[in-house]
């Protein structure tokens, strides 16, 4: 029994041993191996010229063309208002009469004066030729006569301001006052419009403006009439530019006036222009910095280039370059972090990342045998 009991501990002496030199074996170093940097991924395109026109939508707010505001030029009481808003309005008709008593008797005073001063003056001449006066009396009646017309004028004038005619063919937009009123002088007493032709005024950039000409053709749409749209010219081009926005004015006539257009509602103008060859890069590819709009670009050898660059106008997701690029030249549109002038490339398509994230997506065991089956 002692024996067993000594082999027992002789054993297990033993292992622990055996354990403690397999833990002590150094674990030989797996051999490292080299990581190979990742390339660079972008995308890009080819710089190409292509034929477009421009379309621009602009709203607007119609109004007459010619459009007349009646003020009176003498005070008085208003008399006679015979149109209201909408009434039809011949160039001649009498829209305005003012309480002239009080003129026509000052004007007849001045008319009794200037009679006396005629027969004074007539008197002094006959009595000149008879050698009986003097030149300073003939002068003095000669005055007097001369004052007393120019008085006269000077009231036939303030008369007829009393009676206020109707400057053109039109519409009453707008009534101010009511008979019975006392009128100071320059009050605004109604609005006359001509229903004949509409305007706008729209806001355009200055590289748009260059493109367009009087008459050139628009579209006009009025919310108030509906999606049909009617047709319309350029008429006006403003000569000066906004040295803020860079943005000039152009009016646009609607003539003839379609049923129920009316001043004051809101339009939109479209307008294009001709087509012109132009070239055209993704707007996501223009960059900004401190000096400027820039494109990336990549050399032969692809490696990345800045170049500075003048842009024109946008036309939906495409921006125009005027200046800096050349045709066939290659321009980077994605993967711009940590891209610097000199940096060595790889250009993939759109189509190329898309694939490459679905193969690199694990797929079910059973997806592949399925398709394997398929």
């Amino acid at each position: 029994m002692h024996w067993l009991a000594a082999r027992s501990v002789w054993l297990s002496v033993t292992l622990v041993l055996l354990v403690i030199t397999a833990c002590s074996r150094e674990t030989p170093e797996k051999p490292q191996t080299k990581s190979k940097g990742k390339d660079h991924l972008v995308e890009a395109v080819v710089v190409e010229r292509s034929r477009l026109g421009v379309e621009r939508i602009r709203t607007g707010t119609l109004r007459a063309r010619r459009e007349v505001a009646i003020h009176n030029q003498e005070e008085g009481e208003i008399i006679h208002l015979p149109y209201f808003e909408g009434d039809l309005i011949k160039k001649g008709d009498v829209v305005v009469r003012l309480d002239d008593k009080l003129l026509r008797s000052q004007l007849g005073r001045a008319q009794a004066t200037r009679h006396q001063a005629d027969q004074d003056l007539k008197r002094i001449q006959n009595l000149f030729k008879k050698k009986l006066v003097s030149d300073e009396e003939l002068n003095r009646a000669e005055t007097a006569v001369e004052v007393a017309r120019a008085d006269e004028e000077v009231l036939k004038t303030r008369l007829s301001y009393t009676t206020i005619v109707s400057p053109m063919n039109g519409i009453v937009s707008a009534r101010l006052s009511e008979p019975g009123n006392i009128a100071e002088r320059y009050t605004h007493l109604l609005t006359i419009s001509d229903p004949t032709s509409l305007v706008t005024e729209v806001t355009l950039s200055e590289l748009l403006i260059s493109q367009l000409t009087l008459n050139h053709p628009v579209e006009v749409s009025i919310d108030a009439l509906g999606d049909k749209a009617f047709e319309g010219k350029v008429v006006r081009i403003f000569p000066n530019m906004d040295p803020v926005t860079r943005q000039g004015t152009v009016e646009v006539e609607l003539k003839p006036v379609p049923q129920g257009a009316r001043p004051g509602q809101l339009c939109r103008v479209k307008l294009t222009t001709l087509a012109a060859d132009r070239m055209m890069i993704p707007f996501s590819a223009l960059r900004r910095d401190q000096k400027g709009e820039y494109v990336v670009t990549l050399d032969a050898e692809g490696k990345v280039q800045h170049a500075p660059v003048v842009v024109g106008l946008r036309i939906g997701e495409q921006i125009e370059i005027l200046k800096g690029l050349e045709d066939g030249q290659q321009v980077v549109t994605k993967g711009f972090l940590d891209l610097t002038p000199g940096k060595k490339v790889k250009v993939v398509s759109a189509e190329g990342k898309k694939n490459q994230a679905s193969d690199d997506k694990p797929k079910p065991a059973d997806a592949s045998n399925q398709s394997n089956k398929s």
